[in-house]
């Protein structure tokens, strides 16, 4: 089965803004979309990926945090956090929002129930890092949410340009 990247939506798609639907069940389609998306955000250099940003309004996430040498990739479908704990800044971006970088604080522990892959229920606990991060910021797509709803004012106005650029562009 040959699989292609798809290209990234941007800032500004109305996509980007809506509540994905739940999974009913994992279906073979359902995989082969998951594989579209591991191939799409590895093809953009990223290491998470959520179906709205390829225009798929479905609750169904991608990431890869191992790198280039050691993939490691993790299929979710139906991602929720159940539990988190603590909290941590860090600097992210975002394929959907290209060259813009800013610092957000999430908890930085979290327990994830979702289907993996195979349509089994997982439950992964305390996560934490860079996986942990990336997660929170894939199912933030889930809810239409976007990385610079959560950053700080100054780094708000400091990208404001961009931001605008890009959502005139997308339309």
């Amino acid at each position: 089965m040959i699989v292609t990247a798809r290209p990234v939506l941007v800032y500004g798609n109305s996509v980007l803004r809506k509540r994905a639907k739940p999974v009913t069940s994992v279906s073979p389609a359902l995989k082969r979309l998951a594989d579209e998306m591991l191939e799409s955000m590895y093809a953009s250099n990223g290491i998470g990926l959520a179906a709205p940003q390829i225009g798929e309004s479905v609750r169904l996430i991608v990431v890869d945090v191992g790198g280039e040498e050691k993939r490691d990739p993790r299929v979710f479908f139906n991602p929720e956090i159940v539990s988190s704990s603590g909290e941590a800044v860090a600097e992210e971006g975002c394929l959907s929002v290209p060259d813009v970088w800013a610092d957000v604080t999430r908890p930085e522990t979290i327990t994830l129930k979702a289907l993996d892959y195979d349509g089994k229920p997982v439950e992964l606990k305390n996560l934490d890092g860079l996986l942990a991060r990336c997660i929170q910021h894939e199912i933030d797509h889930l809810e239409g949410v976007l990385f610079v709803d959560k950053i700080s004012a100054t780094d708000r106005l400091m990208n404001e340009p961009k931001l605008k650029k890009m959502a005139r562009g997308a339309r």
